[in-house]
C-alpha cells in the first residue's frame, strides 16, 4: 500500500467537512480516513476526540468478532494537526458502509450517498480527465480566487503532472527524490528553496501548498522551469538521480534567466510575500506526488 506511484491523495469535502482520501490507481478505488469519517458522522470537529471515538469503536467491532477492522489498511496521511505524515487507518467504501452501520448518526444516509457519488465521479474523471479540472476549478472559485489566476494554476498542475510522469519513466520512484528534484528546479528558477519561499510568504503550516499562494508571475516562472525540465528529460532520457538533478537544474536555470530579465524590466522581484491565506489556509485537491 505504500507505492506512491499508484496513489493520489485528495481532500474531499462532505458538508464543508474535510475527509482525507487516497485514490489507488491499481485497484481503482478510494480509501478514506476512518477518523475523519467518524468525526463527520459524530459531528465532532476535534480531531483527537474523533480519533478516540474510532479507537473505542474499533475495539468494539473486534470484540464482536468482525474481521473488518483487521482487514483495514494503514496509509501515511498528512495530519490536520501538525501537517506531518502519520500512519492512519483507512477503509474502502465497502468497509466504510459496515463502519457507518455501527455509528448512530442522522448523517449516515447522506454520507452513504456521498460515498457512492465520490466513487462514480472518480470513474467519470478517469474516462474524461477534463471533469477533474472542472471540479478543481469550481473549488478554487468557491474559495474566492480570481479566474485568471485559476487558469494559470490549473495549467501549472497539468505541467507538473507531465513532469512527474516523465520522472516515472526515468525510474524516479521515491517521494524524497521528487522533493529533491523539485527543489533544484525552484532554486534555479527563483534563487531560493521552496521552504525559503514559504517563509517569505508567511506560510507556517506544512499543509499549506506554496503554489496555492503564488502570484501570477511566480506561477508562470514555475511552469516554465518545469516544462523545460520535462522537454530536456524527454530528449536526453537521463538515468539515475545524479543525471536527473542536472537536468532539473538546467530546466530551472532557463526560467531563472527569464525571471531575472523580467525583474530588470518591471523593477521589482518576482518573488513576492503575497499570499491567499484569507482565501485558502490549506492546500486544495492536488493529485499525484507532492508539488513541493
Amino acid at each position: 500500500m505504500d507505492n506512491i506511484m499508484t496513489k493520489r491523495e485528495q481532500i474531499q469535502l462532505f458538508e464543508d467537512r474535510k475527509v482525507r482520501t487516497v485514490w489507488d490507481e491499481e485497484q481503482e478505488k478510494w480509501y478514506f480516513s476512518i477518523v475523519d469519517v467518524c468525526g463527520v458522522l459524530t459531528d465532532q470537529p476535534d480531531y483527537d476526540r474523533a480519533k478516540n471515538y474510532w479507537k473505542v469503536l474499533k475495539f468494539r467491532i473486534v470484540q464482536e468478532g468482525n474481521e473488518l477492522v483487521t482487514n483495514c489498511n494503514q496509509l501515511k496521511l498528512v495530519s490536520p494537526k501538525d501537517g506531518k505524515r502519520y500512519l492512519t487507518d483507512v477503509a474502502d467504501a465497502e468497509q466504510l458502509f459496515r463502519i457507518i452501520q455501527s455509528i448512530p448518526s442522522p448523517k449516515a444516509e447522506p454520507f452513504k450517498q456521498w460515498l457512492a457519488r465520490v466513487g462514480y465521479e472518480r470513474i467519470q474523471e478517469i474516462e474524461n480527465p477534463e471533469l477533474a479540472q472542472e471540479r478543481m476549478k469550481a473549488i478554487y472559485e468557491a474559495k474566492g480566487y480570481p479566474k485568471d489566476w485559476i487558469d494559470k494554476r490549473l495549467r501549472g498542475i497539468a505541467i507538473r503532472q507531465n513532469l512527474t510522469d516523465e520522472w516515472k519513466e526515468r525510474g524516479i520512484t521515491e517521494q524524497k527524490d521528487y522533493a529533491i528534484l523539485t527543489a533544484e528546479i525552484a532554486k534555479a528558477t527563483f534563487g531560493i528553496t521552496p521552504s525559503e519561499h514559504k517563509e517569505i510568504k508567511g506560510l507556517t503550516k506544512k499543509s499549506q501548498n506554496l503554489r496555492d499562494h503564488m502570484t501570477d508571475l511566480e506561477l508562470i516562472f514555475t511552469m516554465l522551469g518545469e516544462r523545460v525540465t520535462t522537454e530536456v528529460s524527454q530528449k536526453e532520457k537521463p538515468e539515475g538521480m545524479r543525471e536527473n538533478v542536472k537536468v532539473a537544474k538546467r530546466g530551472g536555470s532557463v526560467a531563472g534567466v527569464a525571471r531575472k530579465a523580467a525583474e530588470k524590466e518591471i523593477g521589482h522581484s518576482v518573488v513576492s510575500d503575497s499570499n491567499f491565506l484569507d482565501k485558502n489556509p490549506d492546500s486544495i485537491l492536488i493529485g499525484g506526488v507532492d508539488e513541493e
